[in-house]
Formats: C-alpha cells, sequence, structure tokens
C-alpha cells in the first residue's frame, strides 16, 4: 500500500514537472512566434523600402537620360550646358547614393530572410518538442488513469475480504 502510495508521488510529481515543462515550451513558442510576426514586419518594410528605391532609381535614370539629351541639344548654349551638367552631376550622385541604399537594403532583407528562416526552425523545433511533451503528459495522464483504476480495484477487493 505504501509502495502504491509512493508511485502516486513520484507520478503526481513527474505530471507537474511535464506541465511545467510544456507550459514553458508554450510560452517560448509564442515569444518565438512574436518574434517571427516582428520579423515578417520588418522585412514587408525593407522590401516596401526596397520597391521606393527601386522606383527611384528608374526615376533617376530618367532624369538623367532626358537630362543628357537636353545636355546634348543645348551644346550651342554653353550657360545652359553648364546648368545642365552641373544638374547631371547631382542626378548622378544622388543615383549612387539611390545604388548605394538599394545594395543596403538587398543586404538587410536577405539578412532578415536568413534570420526568419532561422526563427521557422527554431519554431518547428520548439513545436515539435511541444508535441512530444504533450504526447508524454497523455501517456503519463493514461498511466495515471489505469494506476487509479488498479487501486480502486485493489481497495474494492480488500474490502471486500
Amino acid at each position: 500500500m505504501d509502495k502504491i502510495k509512493e508511485r502516486f508521488t513520484i507520478l503526481g510529481q513527474k505530471i507537474e514537472a511535464a506541465e511545467t515543462r510544456a507550459e514553458a515550451a508554450e510560452a517560448e513558442n509564442k515569444k518565438l512566434t512574436q518574434n517571427l510576426l516582428e520579423r515578417e514586419q520588418e522585412n514587408s518594410s525593407l522590401q516596401h523600402k526596397l520597391s521606393l528605391a527601386e522606383a527611384d532609381v528608374e526615376k533617376y535614370e530618367d532624369q538623367i537620360k532626358n537630362l543628357k539629351n537636353a545636355s546634348e541639344e543645348g551644346e550651342t548654349h554653353k550657360t545652359t550646358g553648364e546648368n545642365l551638367a552641373r544638374k547631371v552631376q547631382l542626378l548622378e550622385e544622388e543615383l549612387d547614393k539611390a545604388e548605394k541604399d538599394l545594395k543596403d537594403t538587398t543586404e538587410k532583407l536577405r539578412l532578415v530572410d536568413v534570420k526568419a528562416e532561422d526563427f521557422e526552425r527554431r519554431l518547428q523545433s520548439v513545436q515539435q518538442e511541444r508535441d512530444q511533451w504533450e504526447q508524454k503528459y497523455e501517456e503519463v495522464s493514461e498511466k495515471l488513469r489505469q494506476s487509479k483504476k488498479e487501486l480502486d480495484e485493489l481497495v474494492g477487493q480488500m474490502e471486500s475480504l
């Protein structure tokens, strides 16, 4: 009888420990899911910035083409040509800056993608661990129910004696 009580006590402790670990795993899962959502939002933001930068690059390229054409047509007007050359220089500098920004944004996007993949792998791992803990919890619960049933049968037999 004492062994059965001791066994129930041990099973109860194991169940409590399993529940604690399951709660911790669920909390970690929730944290990682939130972190993944934040990374996805950051990824979306960076993709939007990238599309804006690409649009600026196209706009600046068009402006450069227009200014170069105007420069060719206005060679007879030296003052106008010099002004256009300065504008072209400024636009090329802006284009260089935009291309640098595009490169930086692309690199950041790549890093975010790598981080997102890492978080997805971690999330899958945590979910698998949670599933294993839930399965262990169900097994332990079933063993506990069986043990209680056996104990009740044993108590019934002892009472009938």
